[in-house]
């Protein structure tokens, strides 16, 4: 821990020191003078001018995660499809050209088909295992491309130096979903990406309890566009869930270690199970996606998923009926157990996804990893028994 980061724990106000955070809750800004008042929009970058922006508890947050992301600039919005979506907005007008990972976030590309195509800004979706190839598929007027990798359902991995070089090359910015690794498995500012949203609701509060989204940038042209949009679009968050991912984040390499190890042990489990056709998981070896994994990427993921070798869907609500331990649900990162189930007809509507049925998602928590394991070996005999 840096020396920098502990100065931000320790809260000295007026001979009071506290390591926690204070929660400073705002609508209205006071200001000294009227002159400091009417020159309020100069410091909407670097200061504080109506609570909608932040207050003090806001800032503290965006410093601890840009510090973590390896980032000089961040802005909290409510959540990580509010962060995905203001960086559309920030960027993109009609006319322009955006690619999304056919496996990103399904709200993401709601979003871009229904809403930016009818603003007038076109949209494709590209293979999520596209390496450099990507430039490809780029236009004269493509502005962005929207990673994520890997796919939070079908893992699939891209390869993101190769298509940051590609986009460097061709003036395109990448956009990257970072919240299966978290900065912890792979700092992606520094590896070269334009823009790292993060969902905070995951991994950073670790608690299954608030809604919250960060976007990190090391540039300062970026970030100032950034921030006037979450301004114009009342994009608020509130203090007291600032609060809450901030105690969050006191845990989460603990969290992340523990949950990362207890992943790889289950899903090394339910690649040699009978009742399991495929297992999806990059930190695996032998994945498809392994090796992209291992040569960017540290310390694994919390989520996977498994393609069951069940005899049909009533037999796999079967086995959501067996659980036991695991809780159905969807979002992960949390210190429960969740698991999830996305039919085989959900799949097909994608272009480019390899997997073949339906895939079951699970997020692991901090339970033991053997208690997980039996969980999931019982509830697969179950549903194949019945």
């Amino acid at each position: 821990m840096t020396r920098q980061h502990n100065s931000r724990r320790d809260q000295r106000i007026d001979g009071f020191r506290s390591l926690s955070p204070a929660v400073w809750r705002a609508s209205t800004v006071l200001f000294d003078n009227i002159a400091d008042f009417t020159a309020r929009k100069e410091r909407l970058f670097d200061g504080y001018t109506y609570g909608v922006t932040g207050t003090p508890t806001t800032r503290v947050l965006e410093d601890r995660v840009a510090e973590l992301e390896g980032a000089k600039h961040c802005v909290a919005v409510p959540s990580g499809q509010a962060a995905l979506c203001l960086v559309a907005l920030s960027l993109l007008s009609a006319g322009d050209h955006v690619l999304v990972a056919d496996s990103a976030y399904g709200p993401l590309r709601t979003f871009a088909r229904d809403y930016l195509e009818r603003f007038g800004v076109q949209h494709d979706t590209f293979d999520p295992e596209a390496g450099g190839e990507i430039a490809g598929r780029f236009k004269p007027n493509t502005r962005l491309v929207f990673l994520e990798s890997p796919g939070s359902i079908t893992m699939e991995m891209q390869d993101i130096p190769a298509i940051v070089q590609a986009a460097r090359a061709a003036g395109v910015r990448t956009v990257l979903d970072n919240s299966w690794a978290s900065p912890l498995g792979f700092r992606a500012v520094p590896a070269g990406v334009d823009v790292v949203v993060e969902a905070v609701s995951k991994l950073f509060s670790g608690h299954s309890d608030l809604l919250l989204g960060t976007l990190a940038t090391d540039d300062r042209g970026l970030y100032e566009r950034f921030r006037t949009t979450q301004s114009v679009l009342g994009q608020a968050v509130s203090a007291e869930d600032c609060f809450l991912a901030l105690r969050g984040m006191e845990t989460l390499e603990l969290r992340y270690r523990h949950q990362c190890a207890a992943a790889l042990e289950v899903a090394t489990a339910l690649a040699d199970h009978a009742q399991v056709r495929e297992v999806l998981f990059p930190p695996r070896p032998g994945d498809r996606g392994h090796q992209r994994w291992s040569s960017a990427f540290t310390g694994g993921g919390c989520v996977l998923s498994f393609v069951p070798g069940l005899p049909s869907e009533t037999a796999v609500h079967r086995f959501f009926d067996a659980l036991e331990v695991f809780q159905i649900g969807a979002s992960w990162g949390g210190v429960h157990s969740l698991a999830a189930f996305y039919p085989a007809a959900e799949q097909a509507k994608r272009s480019h996804c390899r997997v073949e049925g339906g895939v079951v998602r699970l997020s692991i928590g901090v339970e033991a990893a053997q208690s997980l394991v039996t969980d999931l070996d019982r509830a697969l005999r179950a549903a194949a028994a019945n």
